[in-house]
């Protein structure tokens, strides 16, 4: 079974890696709308989500995140999260709001935190996989390293598939764009006729 769930996550990183494959800064920091979430330099220098759970209010679209926000997601707050809530004898592993501010240090710090879930999970082996994890906030103590597993797949495919959907929109954008990491998507003129 661990060997199963671990090819699952082999292929889901090899479609995700090659998505970000070129990855410019421009694009990682794109902002698609005005009040993006993203990671922002603070006084310091230092590259910080704004915004790790943006909260849902009736009646108004939930917020639109870049590239980098969402690699932070996945790899900080969701992996590295995973880790550091639900296993035994971890490193620290520093400020879960800093994430690097450049498209290469943004990929190699999802890669590693990646592969840090990935061998905690690798070393746990069937037996282990299948039974409760006895640790983790809320209701996770109850629930098994699969269910754990299952749940980061589902996190990296919706925000990998959305990774995906903004590499597309950005190099289809072009002229559209408006500043480096700023971008007005402009919907194509109504005809007269509606069509």
């Amino acid at each position: 079974m661990t060997r199963d769930v671990l090819a699952i996550f082999e292929a889901v990183r090899c479609r995700l890696f090659e998505r970000l494959e070129g990855l410019t800064d421009d694009e990682y920091l794109w902002e698609p709308v005005g009040d993006s979430l993203s990671i922002r330099p603070g006084a310091d220098g230092v590259f910080r989500v704004a915004e790790p759970i943006p909260e849902s209010a009736p009646g108004v679209p939930d917020p639109v995140a870049t590239i980098a926000w969402r690699s932070w997601h996945i790899g900080s707050l969701c992996l590295r999260g995973y880790v550091l809530n639900c296993f035994d004898d971890v490193p620290e592993l520093g400020d879960r709001h800093a994430w690097p501010g450049t498209a290469t240090g943004g990929v190699q710090a999802l890669a590693e935190d990646w592969e840090r879930f990935v061998s905690r999970i690798a070393a746990l082996g069937d037996k282990r996989l299948v039974e409760p994890m006895g640790r983790g906030p809320g209701g996770w103590a109850d629930e098994t390293y699969l269910a754990l597993t299952v749940h980061a797949l589902d996190e990296v495919a919706h925000h990998g598939g959305e990774i995906g959907l903004l590499r597309d929109l950005y190099l289809r954008a072009g002229s559209h764009r408006v500043g480096p990491q700023q971008s007005a998507l402009v919907a194509p003129p109504v005809q007269p006729n509606g069509s």
